[in-house]
C-alpha cells in the first residue's frame, strides 16, 4: 500500500517524535532540542539530538539522521509500512483503504484474524485443563517451565473432532470462516468440517506484526503420521514467507543493539523448540515453516540483519536443508547480503544443549560459524571422491557454475576467484609428496584456511587497552597499515572485497579488530561516510591504531593515496596492491610453518624467502601491475 503525503503529515503532527522516542531513549532538554545517549551505538557523551519542531532526529555519533518512521525502521528494523501501521494504531488513525474490494478484502482479512485469535487463547485454556495434562508433562521434560509458555502463546488442542469448532461457532464464527482460516478440514465428500488440530501442543504462528495468521501442532501419540503439523495455505498464512517467532527475534535484536558496537547474531533453527530455546538463552532466533528457506524468507531476514547464521541440525535431513539453502541463496548475494553457517556440537539440536549446558554454552556454539564460501566448497568437495584428473576437472567446472549463479557482477568474480583459490590448495595437498614440498604444501593450507585469523574482540580504550594499541601499532606491518588508511578514505574500496576482508582482514594479524569492525559498519550502514567511520573507529578505541596508519600513510608512496589520481584508477591500484599484500601474508605464514617442520625443505624454505623478499621491494616502491599475473586478483 502507497501512503499520500497529507496522510503521513497528518501521523505525524499527531504525535510528538520526542515522546515517542523518549519511550526507549533517555531525553533532557536543551533549548529547543532534546539531547541524549546515541540509541545507534556506545558511547558516555550525548550526541543524539531531537527537535520536535522540524520534526526529525540526528545522531551525530553515527551520522543516522530521519524522521519519526525512520526511527522506528532503524531501532526496531520495520519496514516502511510496518512502522506507519504501528504509528497510525497510536494515533487512532485508520489507514487509507485503496479502493472498496481491497476495503472489503481486508474486513474479511481481519475477521479471519478475530477467529485465529480467539482460537489461540481457547488453546492456551486447554493446555491448563485436565485433557491439558500430558502436554503439560511433555513441556516440563522439555524444560519449558510453566511461566514461560505466555510469552510464547502456546497451548494445547484436546483429542476431540469437533471442540475447538463447537466453541468458536458458539461465538458466532461460520464453518466456512473457519475453514478458510484454516482452523477446520472440510471432507472432500461434503461431510461436516472438523478440528484440523487434535491431541497436539499448539504454537501459534504470528506475521511480523505480531498477529496470529495460523498455528503449528506437535503430535502427542508417538504413533501420528505427522510428527509436526503447520497450517495450511489462506488469505492470512503464506509459508513461504513467515519465519516462527520474528516479532520476538526483533525485540531481542533491538534491545541487544541498544547501547552498544556489536551487532548481535540473528539465528535460523530448524523447529519451534529450537527457536523457543535460543530466545530463552537471549539469542534472536527464527524457524523456517519447512526445511529449508525460501527466498522470500532470506528477503525478511536480511531487512534485519546483514548476516543471519544458520544452524541447522546436524543429521542428514539438516545437511540437506542447509545444502538447499545455498542453492537458493547464491543468486541473491551481494556485499552487505550473505549467510554465516553454525552446527551445534554431537548432533544435538539447540533446545537440547540449553536443557543438558545451559544458555552460555548455547551462545558459544551457535557463534562458531563458518563463512558462506567455506560451506559451499565444503559441499563441492564431498561430492564425490577427489582421485583423478576427471574428478578436479569436474569440481572446476562446478565452481565456475556456481560462482557464475551470483547475480551481483563483482561478488560473482571475487567468489570465482576465492573458490578457484582454494581448489588450487586442494590440489597442491591432493598431489604426492614427491611433488610437492614441504614448504610448498604450508603455502596451499595457509590459503584461505583462516589460520590465526580470529578477530580480535572489540573493547573500549582503557588505560590497558590504550597501552596495548599502542604496543600493537609498533609491530604494524607498513603495507598492511597503509592499505588500511586507503579504506579509512574510501569505505567503499572494500565493496568489491568484501568476502576477502572478511576472512583474511589487511593481512597483519594486530588489525583484524579493525577490520571487523569497518565490515560491519559498511555492512549496517553503506552511506557513513570517512569521517563519521573515522570518529566512530576512535570511539570503539581504536585511536592508537589508527594514528599509527596515519603516520604510515604519510611516508608511503602509494599512488592509490595520492590527491591527485582519480577515484577509478585509486580504486584499481588499491584492489592490485590488497591482493599483493594478502599474497606477502600467506608467503610468510608459509615460511613459518615451513620452519617447524620436523625435517625443513630448506631449497624450498630458501624459494619462498626470495619470493617474498623481491615481494617486499616491490610493494615499497609501490609497483602493483607488474608482478600480478603470478597469483591472482584477489584472496
Amino acid at each position: 500500500m502507497r501512503f499520500d503525503e497529507r496522510f503521513l503529515d497528518e501521523l505525524k503532527s499527531r504525535l510528538r517524535l520526542s515522546d515517542v522516542i523518549g519511550r526507549s531513549v533517555k531525553l533532557r532538554r536543551q533549548g529547543r532540542e532534546y539531547v541524549g545517549l546515541s540509541p545507534f551505538g556506545k558511547e558516555k557523551s550525548p550526541s543524539f539530538y531531537v527537535n520536535d519542531e522540524k520534526g526529525f532526529f540526528h545522531d551525530f555519533s553515527s551520522g543516522k539522521h530521519g524522521d519519526l518512521i525512520g526511527f522506528l525502521q532503524e531501532t526496531e528494523r520495520l519496514t516502511f509500512r510496518e512502522a506507519v501501521e504501528r504509528l497510525a494504531a497510536e494515533a487512532g488513525m485508520a489507514l487509507p483503504a485503496e479502493d472498496p474490494r481491497a476495503a472489503a478484502e481486508e474486513s474479511k482479512r481481519q475477521g479471519l484474524t478475530d477467529w485465529l485469535e480467539l482460537a489461540a487463547k481457547w488453546f492456551e485454556g486447554e493446555l491448563r485443563r485436565p485433557a491439558g495434562a500430558a502436554a503439560r508433562a511433555y513441556l516440563a521434560k522439555r524444560g519449558l517451565p510453566e511461566d514461560q509458555w505466555p510469552r510464547f502463546g502456546l497451548g494445547f488442542a484436546p483429542n476431540s473432532r469437533t471442540a475447538l469448532k463447537d466453541y468458536l461457532i458458539a461465538k458466532g464464527a461460520r464453518p466456512a470462516e473457519l475453514v478458510e482460516s484454516g482452523l477446520l478440514i472440510a471432507p472432500e465428500d461434503g461431510g461436516q468440517p472438523y478440528d484440523r488440530f487434535r491431541d497436539r501442543i499448539i504454537f501459534p504462528i504470528t506475521d511480523a506484526r505480531g498477529r496470529v495468521v495460523s498455528f503449528g501442532g506437535r503430535a502427542m501419540d508417538p504413533e501420528a503420521r505427522a510428527k509436526y503439523l503447520n497450517g495450511p495455505e489462506t488469505p492470512l498464512f503464506h509459508k513461504s514467507f513467515v519465519l516462527y517467532g520474528l516479532p520476538e527475534a526483533r525485540k531481542l535484536l533491538h534491545s541487544a543493539s541498544a547501547g552498544t558496537a556489536e551487532t548481535p547474531p540473528l539465528v535460523v533453527v530448524e523447529g519451534y523448540m529450537d527457536a523457543i530455546a535460543c530466545q530463552r538463552a537471549g539469542i534472536p532466533a527464527v524457524a523456517p515453516l519447512g526445511t529449508a528457506l525460501t527466498e522470500e524468507q532470506m528477503a525478511v531476514l536480511w531487512r534485519l540483519h546483514a548476516e543471519p547464521t544458520l544452524s541447522f541440525d546436524g543429521d542428514g535431513a539438516g545437511q540437506r536443508a542447509a545444502y538447499r539453502t545455498l542453492d537458493r541463496a547464491l543468486p541473491l548475494l551481494k556485499p552487505g547480503r550473505t549467510l554465516k553457517f553454525a552446527v551445534v556440537k554431537d548432533a544435538k539440536d539447540p533446545d537440547e544443549v540449553l536443557r543438558e549446558q545451559g544458555p552460555a554454552a548455547l551462545k558459544a556454539q551457535l557463534a562458531e560459524t563458518k563463512p558462506f564460501i567455506s560451506v559451499l566448497f565444503e559441499r563441492e568437495k564431498g561430492l564425490e571422491p577427489l582421485q583423478t584428473p576427471e574428478s578436479y576437472a569436474g569440481l572446476k567446472v562446478r565452481l565456475r557454475k556456481l560462482a557464475a549463479a551470483i547475480a551481483d557482477k563483482d561478488l560473482s568474480q571475487m567468489y570465482r576467484e576465492a573458490l578457484f583459490d582454494q581448489f588450487e590448495a586442494l590440489r597442491a595437498l591432493g598431489r604426492p609428496a614427491t611433488t610437492v614440498s614441504g614448504a610448498g604444501r604450508a603455502l596451499a593450507e595457509a590459503r584461505w584456511s583462516g589460520k590465526g585469523r580470529r578477530p580480535a574482540p572489540l573493547t573500549g580504550p582503557t588505560p590497558e587497552g590504550k597501552a596495548a594499541a599502542r604496543q600493537l601499532s609498533r609491530a604494524m606491518k607498513p603495507s598492511s597499515a597503509v592499505i588500511a588508511a586507503a579504506v579509512l578514505h574510501h569505505p567503499d574500496f572494500i565493496d568489491s572485497q568484501i568476502e576477502a576482508l572478511e576472512v583474511q582482514g589487511f593481512g597483519d594479524e594486530v588489525l583484524d579488530g579493525l577490520a571487523k569492525e569497518i565490515i560491519r559498519l559498511r555492512l549496517s550502514f553503506p552511506s557513513l561516510d570517512s569521517a563519521s567511520l573515522g570518529r566512530h573507529l576512535a570511539s570503539s578505541g581504536f585511536s592508537e591504531i589508527l594514528a599509527e596508519i596515519g603516520r604510515a600513510a604519510a611516508s608511503a608512496r602509494a599512488s592509490f593515496l595520492q590527491p591527485d589520481i582519480t577515484e577509478e584508477r585509486a580504486r584499481a591500484d588499491w584492489s592490485l596492491a590488497y591482493a599483493q599484500t594478502l599474497h606477502l601474508a600467506h608467503l610468510e605464514r608459509a615460511i613459518e610453518d615451513a620452519k617447524s617442520e620436523s625435517t625443513i625443505d630448506f631449497e624450498a624454505l630458501r624459494t619462498l624467502k626470495v619470493e617474498r623478499d623481491a615481494l617486499k621491494r616491490r610493494i615499497k616502491a609501490g609497483e602493483f601491475e607488474s608482478i600480478i599475473d603470478g597469483f591472482g586478483a584477489a584472496y
